[in-house]
């Protein structure tokens, strides 16, 4: 049936519908939250996981006759299964989501991207890890290349391949998804945080101290969070507003 009404009236029903149907298939809260905790749950992570060891010193090193101290904390798969499952829990969410409102979703982009890039970071780990951690003043093996493990090459080559890739990433291809500015500087934000290079002693809590995560976990963490608490006013506001 021809529809009713001048073309500029037609136009802009359309483009009423589309706001509509965009709104009703937002839910960044969701993947916000998840992602939020996870992150939170990394100091906690890195506090069961803390161990020092007393390793051979590098030659030519003043304390070579004492040893030095290696610190390992934090684990791979806890963020590989975390993230694994957070992505999965998402796209269960979305799709739950648009049955119940009779729209489509476009959340797919945002999941098969955070999936490739979990595996592609767990596989660069796993790679340079094969072998162990590797003892002061051994390279760090990245790919086949030999890497100083405290040049700044390698600091910000660490911070790229880790959340900043398997989070920030997708929260950009989210954000172009749901078509959200907030959420486009949201994610822009965070890769910020996350692509600093942190130095042992943030926050005065020192490298030898089973919680020197907070400083890196915490931040990020709260961000996603004040994020989640945001999107979900939102969403509320616009649905009472609708109605």
């Amino acid at each position: 049936m021809p529809s009713p009404g001048t073309p500029q009236e037609v136009l802009a029903g359309l483009g009423e519908l589309t706001r509509r149907v965009r709104a009703a298939q937002r839910g960044a809260w969701f993947p916000l939250l998840l992602l939020g905790v996870l992150t939170l749950g990394g100091i906690l992570a890195g506090r069961l996981t803390f161990e020092v060891k007393t390793v051979p010193c590098p030659a030519g090193d003043p304390a070579g006759g004492t040893g030095c101290t290696l610190i390992s904390q934090g684990s791979p798969l806890y963020w590989t299964v975390g993230l694994a499952v957070a992505y999965a829990a998402t796209a269960v969410f979305y799709v739950r989501r648009s049955r119940d409102r009779g729209v489509g979703t476009p959340v797919r982009p945002y999941i098969l991207t955070g999936i490739v890039l979990v595996g592609l970071v767990a596989a660069t780990q796993m790679w340079s890890l094969r072998h162990g951690m590797p003892n002061p003043g051994e390279p760090l093996d990245f790919w086949g290349l030999r890497l100083d493990a405290d040049s700044g090459v390698t600091l910000f080559l660490e911070q790229l391949t880790g959340n900043a890739t398997v989070v920030g990433l997708p929260l950009l291809v989210l954000a172009w998804v749901e078509r959200s500015r907030v959420l486009l500087l949201l994610a822009a934000v965070y890769l910020a945080i996350e692509l600093v290079p942190l130095r042992p002693g943030g926050w005065g809590i020192p490298a030898t101290s089973p919680w020197s995560t907070v400083p890196h976990f915490a931040v990020p963490g709260v961000l996603l969070l004040l994020g989640a608490l945001g999107s979900a006013l939102a969403e509320s506001t616009h649905r009472r507003a609708a109605s």
